[in-house]
């Protein structure tokens, strides 16, 4: 998979939204997923995922329980407008995952996902981290724009001969070949065929 490729990572995410699988599955990540007749019903016209019956939620925390304990890093962001924060990991399934992984509860300042996250807090739980992130909104931004001019950076690196200082582009390269869409009046990628 790319994304595995690029990022050095097996990649899954969950959700109860089927347009969020297909966004994960298109960047090549795998989707765990309860399919059933609610989940076809389960976002508001807003966008945001609708609460589930109870049925549905002990599926989905089976599935979790499954998933979890092969995972090194889970991030929670589960929310429901106006309400507390879906308990989406217990107790259990942390002590299910390898020593060395890590929690970040993104919901931890609306009761969390996680059930042994609080809010500001790192916790560690039988050598599994748990982080429940405060206010992570008022953080990300300097470190965003840090990360997108350092991915800029590296691709104009890629580009540019660092002796000449002359555009030079390695057309073979499989970076330059994934964004590239013509080249002499030619669509040159597939996606765009």
């Amino acid at each position: 998979m790319q994304l595995q490729k690029r990022l050095g990572a097996i990649v899954s995410a969950t959700d109860v939204r089927t347009a969020a699988k297909e966004q994960v599955e298109s960047l090549g990540g795998k989707f765990v997923m309860v399919e059933d007749d609610e989940t076809q019903d389960a976002e508001t016209s807003g966008g945001y995922a609708k609460e589930m019956s109870e049925e549905f939620k002990l599926k989905q925390a089976n599935l979790i329980s499954e998933t979890l304990s092969t995972q090194d890093i889970a991030i929670c962001t589960a929310l429901i407008p106006g309400k507390k924060a879906p308990l989406l990991i217990t107790k259990e399934q942390v002590n299910s995952m390898k020593p060395g992984s890590i929690i970040i509860d993104l919901a931890s300042e609306s009761g969390g996902n996680c059930e042994c996250s609080a809010a500001g807090e790192t916790n560690n739980i039988n050598g599994v981290t748990v982080v429940g992130v405060k206010n992570i909104t008022s953080t990300i931004s300097q470190d965003a724009s840090s990360l997108f001019s350092k991915n800029v950076l590296n691709f104009l690196d890629l580009l540019i001969d660092s002796e000449t200082k002359e555009l030079s582009i390695d057309w073979e390269d499989e970076i330059v070949k994934g964004i590239l869409v013509t080249k002499n009046k030619e669509i040159t990628n597939e996606e765009f065929i």
